[in-house]
């Protein structure tokens, strides 16, 4: 048995955010700093610069006309979606170089954009005032598998094996087995990059949403991911969603079946394009 803070403390040795985003968070928090700052910080980073100026080019935003420049990116969007942006190629970079031998990465994080897309969407139909953030924190719902079988991968198969010869949850395995379950240990890793408050609450409760307090809005909308992702090949899978959500959870987020037919159709038409954006092939 370990704890999701041992865990983390094994795969962080090999997985860090780069020191351009710790600067940009710092300046988010920052009541004096400038959108001047922000873009200067930006631009430090040769690579963040490249990867930013090519997500705000592409359908993922869907600005009208070619934004060339740093500065227009930060004007356009708001340094809150920069900071978010650089987030999330952040977190992709970071584990880039982590490839557990029993995980297929490509499913691994096209299953990441995924969520991510389904978090942002619903965050838009309920009006939130930043989907980014969903799907920054969608792409991170299921990190602490990475960890887990990065970590411990002889233990984490077991407990794949055992929810599946049981037909029970992966997590409630997880917890006999291991003494600690994906969405505990994803929590544990969102503190200990310091993330912004609540991405680590809402991850951590995603499997029961009602536990993340002022941020439950946010675990219902990582639930609701999960779930549509879990049904996207099953048989009449949007209302199969409704059945397998936490009741409250759906009433909260005003869900339907038609609602998360427009989700998943949303989420189906970006994901090709957003995997590629993300995860551009290397020639």
């Amino acid at each position: 048995m370990t704890t999701p803070q041992e865990l983390v403390a094994c795969v962080e040795k090999l997985a860090s955010l780069p020191a351009v985003y710790h600067r940009i968070r710092a300046l988010l928090d920052d009541p004096d700093s400038s959108v001047h700052d922000l873009t200067e910080a930006v631009a430090s980073d040769p690579g963040i610069t490249a990867r930013v100026l090519r997500v705000v080019n592409s359908v993922f935003y869907g600005f009208p006309g070619k934004v060339g420049t740093v500065s227009r990116a930060v004007n356009l969007m708001g340094m809150q979606q920069v900071h978010d942006l650089v987030l999330s190629t952040a977190i992709i970079g970071a584990f880039a170089g982590i490839r557990p031998a029993r995980m297929h990465m490509t499913r691994f994080w096209t299953d990441c954009v995924f969520r991510g897309l389904a978090a942002r969407t619903g965050a838009r139909q309920l009006g939130l005032a930043d989907p980014e953030r969903m799907f920054v924190e969608g792409l991170l719902a299921d990190i602490g598998h990475l960890v887990m079988f990065q970590v411990d991968p002889d233990n984490a198969q077991i407990a794949l094996e055992t929810a599946n010869s049981k037909n029970i949850p992966i997590h409630e395995a997880e917890q006999a087995v291991m003494g600690c379950n994906y969405a505990e240990v994803g929590a544990a890793l969102a503190s200990s990059w310091h993330l912004p408050g609540g991405f680590a609450m809402a991850i951590g409760a995603q499997l029961m949403p009602a536990l993340a307090g002022p941020h439950v809005t946010e675990a219902a909308l990582l639930h609701l991911a999960n779930h549509i992702l879990a049904t996207d090949e099953a048989e009449n899978p949007d209302e199969a969603v409704l059945g397998r959500m936490d009741p409250m959870s759906a009433v909260m987020l005003e869900m339907s079946v038609e609602r998360i037919t427009s989700i998943r159709a949303t989420v189906r038409n970006e994901k090709s394009a957003v995997v590629a954006l993300f995860f551009p092939v290397k020639g």
